[in-house]
């Protein structure tokens, strides 16, 4: 049929680090070692009043993101996330920002039970949505997203940040503290405990 528009998938594997500060900022960072462009890292930030800014490596990135969440301003900006003797380094032009990983969490050790290929299908996802829901304020393992896309997030590991340091826009984040309130990027936020969660976020679209 002429004129037919199809429906496509396409998997992004990686980690996200999800983390709240003393000075109301929230920041979540996707660092994506896999995926149809390669590896890559972005920013989602929502301020103490709720302003959310996207900061994306390049344009495809930007429109693909932006695209696909809601954010009140996009900056093009590189974005490097490098492996520390305690964590991870997140360097941007409107961020910089050290992280301290610690252990797994419960939910990190009770994940790692789970098959990775089943923990990470669009049909686990769907079934664990309803649990995430009430165990976990703002988290959704499933749902609709911008110009009609359906997301899943296959979560396989949950380790814990113990602390933070650095600076948003020239000032200072202050301490860690819980992501909370919720961030309104999307249908789902990261877990209230600041954690890094290693992720398989599938996205469908229609081509």
């Amino acid at each position: 049929m002429r004129g037919r528009r199809s429906r496509v998938r396409e998997r992004f594997a990686g980690r996200i680090a999800g983390v709240g500060s003393a000075s109301g900022v929230r920041v979540v960072v996707g660092r994506w070692d896999d995926g149809p462009w390669g590896a890559f890292a972005d920013l989602m930030v929502e301020d103490a009043t709720g302003h959310r800014v996207l900061v994306a490596p390049d344009e495809r990135v930007r429109d693909f993101v932006a695209a696909t969440y809601t954010f009140d301003e996009v900056v093009l900006a590189p974005v490097e996330v490098t492996d520390t003797a305690h964590g991870w380094h997140v360097a941007s032009r409107p961020l910089d920002l050290d992280l301290t990983v610690g252990g797994p969490t419960l939910l990190g050790t009770l994940l790692g039970l789970v098959p990775r290929r089943v923990a990470t299908s669009p049909a686990w996802c769907t079934l664990t949505d309803p649990v995430a829901r009430v165990v976990l304020r703002g988290v959704r393992t499933r749902g609709t997203a911008g110009q009609e896309r359906r997301e899943w997030y296959g979560a396989t590991s949950v380790r814990a940040v113990t602390s933070l340091r650095g600076t948003w826009r020239g000032e200072d984040l202050g301490a860690l503290a819980p992501v909370d309130p919720p961030c309104r990027f999307g249908f789902s936020s990261t877990p209230r405990r600041p954690s890094v969660t290693a992720v398989v976020t599938t996205i469908e679209r229609t081509r």
